[in-house]
Order: C-alpha cells, then sequence, then structure tokens
C-alpha cells in the first residue's frame, strides 16, 4: 500500500512540473528581452551594464514644511530614462501605510521621462516626520529610494 501510495504521489509532481515547462505562453508576465541582468558567476557584463535603462531623479528629498493635522501631501518626483534599454518599475511601497506611492506600469522607452507620485497622510502624526518610498526596477543598481519629511503640528 505505501509502494502504490508513494509511486502515485511521485507520478503527481512529475507530471505537474512536466505541464509548466512545455507552456510557453507568457500569460501576461514581461518580455524576456526587457529583463536582462549584466551580474553572472564570472563577474559583470559591462556591455550589458551600460545598455540597462537609468533612474536619473531631479530629486529624491522632498520637505512638506509645516503641516497641519489630518493634512493630506502630495509632491511627484520627476525622473528620466537615460539608459539605452526600455526602464520598468515593478514595485515603489511606503514606509508605513501613512506614504503611498503611484508610479507608472508601463515600460518607459529611453530618453523619456515620468513622475512618481508620493502622497503622505498625517492623520494621527505629530512632530517630525521621515517617511521613505523603496522603488524596484529593472536598473543596475535595482533599489531607489525616495524621501518625504514634514512638521506637523504639535497638539
Amino acid at each position: 500500500m505505501k509502494r502504490v501510495l508513494f509511486f502515485s504521489m511521485t507520478l503527481l509532481v512529475f507530471a505537474a512540473c512536466g505541464n509548466s515547462s512545455n507552456n510557453n505562453e507568457n500569460k501576461g508576465g514581461l518580455p524576456t528581452n526587457l529583463v536582462n541582468n549584466p551580474n553572472s558567476a564570472a563577474g559583470l557584463d559591462t556591455v550589458a551594464a551600460a545598455r540597462k535603462p537609468t533612474m536619473d531623479f531631479k530629486d529624491t528629498v522632498h520637505n512638506f514644511g509645516a503641516m497641519h493635522k489630518d493634512e493630506v501631501g502630495q509632491f511627484e518626483f520627476e525622473f528620466t530614462n537615460n539608459g539605452k534599454t526600455p526602464l520598468i518599475i515593478t514595485s515603489a511601497t511606503g514606509s508605513c501605510g501613512c506614504t503611498v506611492a503611484d508610479y507608472p506600469h508601463d515600460a518607459l522607452q529611453p530618453g523619456k521621462s515620468a513622475s512618481i507620485k508620493v502622497s503622505f497622510n498625517s492623520k494621527g502624526k505629530k512632530g517630525h516626520q521621515e517617511k521613505s518610498v523603496t522603488i524596484h526596477a529593472n536598473t543596475l543598481r535595482n533599489i531607489h529610494m525616495l524621501f518625504i519629511k514634514a512638521e506637523l503640528d504639535k497638539e
């Protein structure tokens, strides 16, 4: 009985694995030619690294200054892709629930500019605040950081 159960489970595992390996359909994913990692066990491929997209920001820090209780501040961080291939942002996450980033979901072509809109909700906050947004993209650095600051009324 144990052998039959073991054989059945093994067959199921191999059958499940085999189904995905024969599937060449992308199912809404990114085209593989847009994702290129120049790092390998042999080292950095400098030619591929030079072709990577860039995220060149005008500013990475914004100070809202004095804000009132329950006020929502918004700022757009502008950037340009000065690389040679399309830029793809895969995520932009605030350091807490009060900080939300809205980013372009389509590939940004070389030479084009866009912005990431960051909203900060001051509800329940007091005093000096510093928050961040972590951005993941297909650039050589992979991770970029944006920062916001505010001084809230002390009540």
